[in-house]
């Protein structure tokens, strides 16, 4: 539990010093307004893809929840990803819809799993006739 928080604090930490440094370059002249809106929203991206790449590492009770743990791993990973290289490369309008519609595919994605597995779970506890 210890180590989790402080993985946290660190990711918390690692994104206030950059938006500091990216709002101090700005000040010098060195980048404009929209680099560090870049930067800073862009580091969300690889934090979402830095936790899904964990979610199948934590240990899971059963086989059910590890196979949940490895799906939601990788949506998370690839939408974290997606959020990130859409932040650095594209328009902003567009990171703002896109990026939106890649993490929340990734929830969908996680929670449709869960609703399925869940299901599917239930219908092999059921009796049969």
């Amino acid at each position: 539990m210890k180590k989790e928080l402080l993985t946290g604090l660190a990711w918390g930490g690692g994104i206030v010093l950059l938006a500091l440094a990216a709002s101090f370059a700005r000040d010098q002249g060195h980048i404009d307004q929209d680099s560090v809106l870049r930067i800073v929203i862009g580091m969300n991206g690889l934090m979402i893809a830095f936790y899904g790449n964990r979610a199948p590492k934590v240990v899971a009770p059963t086989a059910c929840a590890q196979r949940i743990a490895r799906v939601s791993g990788w949506a998370f990973v690839l939408s974290g990803l997606l959020y990130a290289a859409l932040w650095a490369f594209a328009p902003i309008p567009v990171a703002i819809w896109l990026g939106t519609a890649a993490v929340a595919t990734g929830m969908v994605v996680t929670l449709g799993y869960c609703l399925w597995a869940r299901a599917r779970l239930a219908a092999e506890r059921r009796p049969r006739a």
